[in-house]
């Protein structure tokens, strides 16, 4: 399969393209863009997170406790003072640096569930529920958001796949089909689980309408490109 850096670097160069000629059209801002492209490269690399060895896993985990510390002191905001939101802040990232780390190396096997399409989803999911509710985004922007995750994931599962070709031998190798997957067929249970964490992030996700004229615009967008 491919290694860290073959996952960082095509997940990020495909960000930058795709997010650089949407600002050349005129589809999102300058930041916005930036922000995608992070988003893509992060999706590029979350399916190692349950590599207990990978450089993926520290790195997500810490990017992970960040957005996580940022939404609860957000959140908070209104009900707590400077003192408690500081040390809230402080036990929410630790908790998710270190003991949820610590867990979900435990709790996880590589290339299991979150080697997915259904993980894909719920991470683009999840990204969208916190940009529209935490963050401050509109509907269309945590749409996108969550799509430039998504989107970030495929590419990493395509990668492994390609990985998993001997060109030179002509011949699958026996990693071939464990990584572009709907789901973990080995392990049912932790499909369902991921089934369930889906369903329960339905009532949190943004207005479907929103989903609807982000599809309009990209659509106006690809056709304008080929006028």
């Amino acid at each position: 399969m491919a290694d860290f850096k073959t996952h960082l670097s095509a997940a990020a160069m495909t960000g930058a393209g795709l997010s650089t000629a949407g600002w050349y059209l005129g589809a999102w801002t300058l930041s916005e863009a930036l922000a995608l492209t992070g988003l893509v490269a992060l999706g590029g690399i979350l399916p190692d997170i349950d590599a207990d060895r990978s450089h993926a896993v520290g790195l997500i985990f810490t990017m992970l406790a960040v957005i996580a510390m940022v939404a609860a002191v957000i959140a908070l905001t209104p009900h707590m003072t400077l003192a408690s939101l500081a040390s809230t802040g402080i036990g929410v990232y630790t908790g998710v640096r270190y003991i949820a780390s610590g867990l979900f190396r435990r709790l996880t096997v590589h290339r299991g569930v979150w080697h997915s399409l259904l993980a894909a989803l719920a991470s683009g999911f999840s990204i969208s529920a916190l940009g529209y509710h935490f963050f401050g985004s509109t509907a269309e922007q945590a749409w996108l958001q969550g799509a430039a995750l998504c989107l970030g994931v495929v590419i990493h599962l395509l990668l492994d796949e390609c990985y998993s070709v001997d060109m030179v031998g002509q011949r699958m190798k026996r990693s071939f089909g464990t990584a572009l997957k709907l789901f973990d067929y080995q392990s049912p249970f932790s499909a369902m689980a991921m089934g369930v964490v889906i369903v329960c992030l339905l009532p949190w996700l943004p207005p479907w309408n929103g989903l609807f004229t982000l599809v309009d615009l990209l659509q106006g967008l690809w056709q304008y490109r080929w006028r």
